[in-house]
């Protein structure tokens, strides 16, 4: 068995759109709060033992108990937080591959994105363009390759322009190679092309888009100059004790719509669709 994971575009309806932020929300305060229990217990007691991802969904109940509204949320979305944060107090108990100790989550990203389970057909492709997920019941998406085998996961996130992406992650059949031709080919690598075979078969250069790149680099410089003058502003009208004064990158609409054109430009330069062949 092999795993391959499928990403696709969501199209979720308002009601949909609701659940999967107050989702986004619940699964960040779970990490927060395990987060901070464990810091807490190692903050008291140094030799305390370290609680793995079970304890924590022991400890999830009673989280439940204390604010009801997790409940509203797709559990197993709470409890793939905690293998999360497992995993990721792992990588820091191992030192080559640590990144530093876990860090708290905010509200602020403009990234989220949760992870749910597949429990009972529980996310299942109804058709070509509808998916089933916990608590979101069907959502429309569309992609690019046909989703085939057994769904183990999907992740569910939302990118800095605010589109909704979904990674489903299948168990196939390990992929069967055709037989040997016992066939040889010569290859030659060209200026003009970017190889010959020796049966007369060649292989054309494939670049990026060029053109995109260089707007990438242009608009990054007005990100940065935009950013940077709003700070000056949050600051002066911090210093001068404005009446109502701008606190937050997001009342700046010029950095907000240079911020979007570069995530925009870096979107469509990763598309292979967008590639060129010269």
């Amino acid at each position: 068995m092999t795993l391959k994971a499928f990403k696709m575009r969501l199209y979720p309806n308002q009601k949909q759109i609701q659940q999967i932020k107050q989702t986004f929300g619940s699964t960040r305060f779970v990490w927060n709060q395990m987060l901070a229990m464990q810091s807490a217990r190692h903050k008291n007691n140094p030799n305390a033992k370290y609680q793995n991802n079970y304890a924590m969904d022991l400890m999830l109940t009673t989280l439940k108990a204390e604010y009801p509204w997790l409940k509203d949320v797709d559990n197993t979305a709470l409890q793939a937080t905690n293998s999360n944060l497992h995993d990721a107090f792992q990588r820091f108990f191992n030192k080559k591959l640590s990144n530093g100790y876990p860090r708290f989550k905010s509200k602020k990203n403009y990234a989220q994105s949760y992870t749910t389970k597949n429990n009972g057909q529980s996310i299942k492709v109804i058709d070509d363009h509808h998916l089933k997920l916990p608590k979101l019941g069907q959502v429309y998406f569309r992609a690019g390759r046909i989703l085939t085998g057994k769904v183990k996961r999907a992740t569910v996130r939302i990118n800095s322009q605010g589109q909704y992406y979904a990674t489903v992650l299948v168990e196939s059949e390990k992929q069967v190679f055709k037989p040997k031709t016992k066939q040889v080919v010569g290859i030659d690598l060209g200026l003009d092309s970017l190889m010959i075979l020796s049966n007369g078969q060649k292989v054309n250069m494939v670049h990026f888009d060029t053109d995109a790149k260089q707007q990438i680099r242009v608009w990054e410089r007005k990100t940065a100059r935009r950013r940077q003058n709003a700070l000056k502003e949050i600051a002066f009208d911090k210093h001068e004790k404005v009446l109502f004064p701008r606190t937050s990158l997001r009342q700046f609409p010029r950095y907000q719509q240079a911020r979007l054109t570069v995530a925009k430009l870096k979107r469509q330069v990763s598309d292979r669709y967008l590639f060129r062949e010269i």
